[in-house]
């Protein structure tokens, strides 16, 4: 690997902050300190910081040269709802709150590049490193745009990267196109008519509306869409009922849609609300149907990949980067960026959970597990890209 020896001299500290990062989780748009350690270490390091674009956002802005081209480097910053059963010194010490997705170690890494950037300025133009709030169900990354990201700091791409457990770590993934799924929500609402268990002819059961219901759906992703395309339906909650011997008023679906384009999900959307509404009507009930379109798909624009990948062999060489990635249904919203601005995102891999250190949970190294931890190898791996990405940018007509 070529890394950058300085940033490797720099990895005790960068391994510090992560760890402080993660003894102190913050959930969505509640980041205050690690906003505020964040904002002080970029000052320390002379540079300049806007701050509150989506409430705790921080973007440290480098400028070098006279040239008028600039990049954005995305890193997450927020911790997610799960009790840690690690017991290791830098273990959560807020109950509930962990960083088990490795967020610590996203924020740990772009500031170890920006601390080099800021060192040895081998570019012309502007670096936005960007730390952005609430990804994990908050939409920091709309937020932050909706705060003017894009206007405050024009730039002409943006990178994002995350790490992911069970790929070698020195080895990197990505893909051009869908990379990953939207994420989307739905609750429907069946309503019957109670009655008393005995005499259900009195009754509209909503109960076996569900049933139908639920089956039905899973028609669209086997008959109506394309077997080419991917889509995943999952009911992952079936609420109804308070006695056995009661048909409820109402009974309630709950569950997730996930796709890697917006046709398809405007298919399983509108499948879903009239398979609902019909099969509701049939049975004399009604249905009061919501869908929430939370992330869109998180897609990789060709030539910014085509560029990131070029950078990605520089560092590990040709063997250890799989540029045809398989894509996840898992969701990012680094999405609505790479929708206002060409761009790319890439997976660094964090190994099988071997880096662990003493006092670690018995469950695997996977993220949104209560075991995991970011492996902190990787802090000057992740730090040398995104240097090697904004310089080679930066240099680049």
């Amino acid at each position: 690997m070529n890394l950058i020896d300085p940033i490797v001299a720099f990895q005790s500290e960068l391994q510090q902050i992560r760890r402080d990062i993660h003894a102190h989780p913050e959930l969505c748009f509640e980041e205050q300190r690690t906003a505020d350690l964040i904002a002080a270490k970029l000052t320390e390091w002379g540079i300049p910081v806007i701050r509150g674009m989506g409430v705790t956002g921080v973007v440290g802005v480098l400028k070098n040269g006279t040239g008028t081209r600039a990049v954005g480097l995305r890193a997450d910053m927020d911790a997610l709802p799960v009790q840690e059963i690690n017991s290791f010194p830098h273990a959560s010490r807020h109950q509930g709150k962990m960083h088990a997705c490795g967020h610590d170690g996203h924020v740990a890494m772009l500031l170890g590049a920006a601390h080099y950037l800021s060192r040895h300025r081998n570019f012309d133009g502007t670096v936005y490193v960007i730390f952005q709030p609430a990804e994990e169900g908050g939409g920091g990354a709309r937020r932050m745009m909706d705060d003017g990201l894009f206007e405050k700091c024009p730039m002409e791409a943006v990178f994002g990267m995350h790490n992911w457990p069970g790929v070698k770590v020195g080895t990197f993934g990505v893909t051009a196109g869908p990379m990953m799924a939207s994420s989307n929500e739905f609750e429907v609402v069946i309503k019957g008519r109670g009655a008393h268990a005995a005499q259900p002819h009195k009754g509209i059961d909503p109960v076996m509306v569900a049933v139908q219901i639920a089956q039905s759906w899973q028609t669209i992703v086997s008959r109506n869409k394309n077997p080419l395309d991917a889509a995943v339906l999952s009911i992952t909650q079936i609420h109804a009922g308070s006695a056995t011997n009661i048909i409820p008023d109402e009974a309630t679906l709950i569950g997730t849609v996930r796709t890697f384009s917006t046709g398809v999900l405007d298919l399983m959307e509108s499948r879903m609300r009239a398979i609902a509404e019909h099969t509701a009507a049939a049975f004399d009930s009604t249905v009061d149907f919501r869908f929430h379109r939370n992330y869109p798909p998180l897609i990789n624009h060709a030539r910014e990949t085509a560029f990131a990948i070029d950078v990605l062999k520089s560092v590990v060489g040709e063997d250890n980067v799989d540029s045809q990635v398989e894509p996840t249904m898992g969701a990012e919203d680094f999405a609505f960026m790479l929708q206002d601005k060409p761009g790319c995102y890439v997976f660094i891999g964090n190994g099988e959970g071997d880096h662990r250190a003493q006092g670690h949970g018995l469950g695997p190294c996977n993220l949104h597990n209560p075991s995991y931890d970011f492996n902190d190898e990787l802090l000057p791996l992740g730090a040398t890209y995104w240097v090697r990405l904004a310089e080679s940018y930066l240099r680049t007509v």
